[in-house]
Formats: structure tokens, C-alpha cells, sequence
């Protein structure tokens, strides 16, 4: 998996809760998994959705009502699948608002290393300064990017690293990421 083939999972909301469920064994139909999530129909559809295009689910063939059908995972949706699992399970209830935002993983996943702002935009482009300058802020008001300024940069310039929990998401999806 490379960074753009995670920031396209990311970019729907209920993606990562979606894959979670399915790791941790909710039924493939639409109820059960709208129930684990919490995620509101149309929502919850937008990801399905997405998610099937990117191949990491798929209808399962031969089950379910061709109105209420069942989904299972892909061989690389299982990977991904895994992995959101263990993000999802990491970050704990009160934290997984911050997870369903679009550029929370992607940020964390380059801050794995420290990095400057630059540096973190040309790796996620075409992330906007807006949005990466509001997912950098929800972080460390989490405690999850630490933010220190370079002194020998001329002019003095922030760098950005990974901190408690989301250095641990960070390493969950490092070995992950080519």
C-alpha cells in the first residue's frame, strides 16, 4: 500500500470503521454494520460504495436478498481490513471522531518520521494548507502530533512528529506503506 491508496481509503468517512467491523466479525449486511459504526445511511452507502471500487470489498456471491445483500472482504481488503482493525481498536472511543477525518491517518502515517509542514503537503498532495493546518491542530490538541521549532532553520520553521497514540497508529501503518 502507498500513501495515495491510503488517503483515497480515508477519504470517506466510515471506511476505516467499516473494515474494522468486518475484522472484528460483524455480519457483511448493511444493519449490523451500520449498527457497529454508527454510521447514517447515506453515509454508510457512500462508503460502501468507495470501497468496493477500490476492490477491498466485494458482494458475496450466492448470499443475501438482491435488496439487503452481503459483502465480504477482498484478499487486500483483508490487509487493510486488519489494519483499521488495530488503528480503530488503538484509538479508543473517545478518539474516533478523529479517525473518520479525511487526512487524520495520512498525516500520521508521514509523521511517522518528524517533518517539516512543507514537506508533509508535497508528500500528500493536493492536500490544501487549510486542511493540513486543521488536521495538524485536531492532533496535537489530542496529543497525537507533537509540533517543535526548528532553531537552526532560517527562518525558524515547525517540525512536525508523531506523539503517545498517534505514534503508535503511526507505527501500525509504517510497515504498511511503501
Amino acid at each position: 500500500m502507498d500513501i495515495k491508496h491510503l488517503v483515497n481509503i480515508t477519504s470517506r468517512a466510515w471506511s476505516v470503521p467499516i473494515l474494522a467491523a468486518l475484522h472484528a466479525g460483524v455480519a457483511g449486511r448493511q444493519a449490523p454494520l451500520i449498527t457497529a459504526t454508527g454510521a447514517g445511511r447515506t453515509a454508510f452507502a457512500q462508503s460502501m460504495t468507495h470501497l468496493i471500487e477500490m476492490g477491498l470489498l466485494e458482494r458475496n456471491p450466492g448470499h443475501g436478498h438482491p435488496l439487503r445483500p452481503e459483502f465480504r472482504l477482498t484478499t487486500p481488503g483483508r490487509i487493510g481490513a486488519e489494519i483499521s482493525h488495530q488503528i480503530w481498536t488503538l484509538a479508543g472511543e473517545e478518539n474516533r471522531d478523529l479517525l473518520r477525518k479525511s487526512w487524520t491517518l495520512p498525516v500520521l502515517a508521514i509523521v511517522h518520521t518528524p517533518h517539516h509542514f512543507n514537506d508533509i503537503q508535497r508528500a500528500l498532495a493536493p492536500i490544501t494548507d487549510r486542511a493540513l493546518s486543521q488536521a495538524l491542530k485536531a492532533l496535537e490538541e489530542r496529543n497525537w502530533v507533537h509540533r517543535e521549532v526548528d532553531q537552526e532553520a532560517r527562518p525558524p520553521r515547525p517540525i512536525y512528529s508523531a506523539a503517545s497514540t498517534g505514534a503508535e497508529i503511526s507505527a501500525i501503518m509504517a510497515p504498511h506503506l511503501a
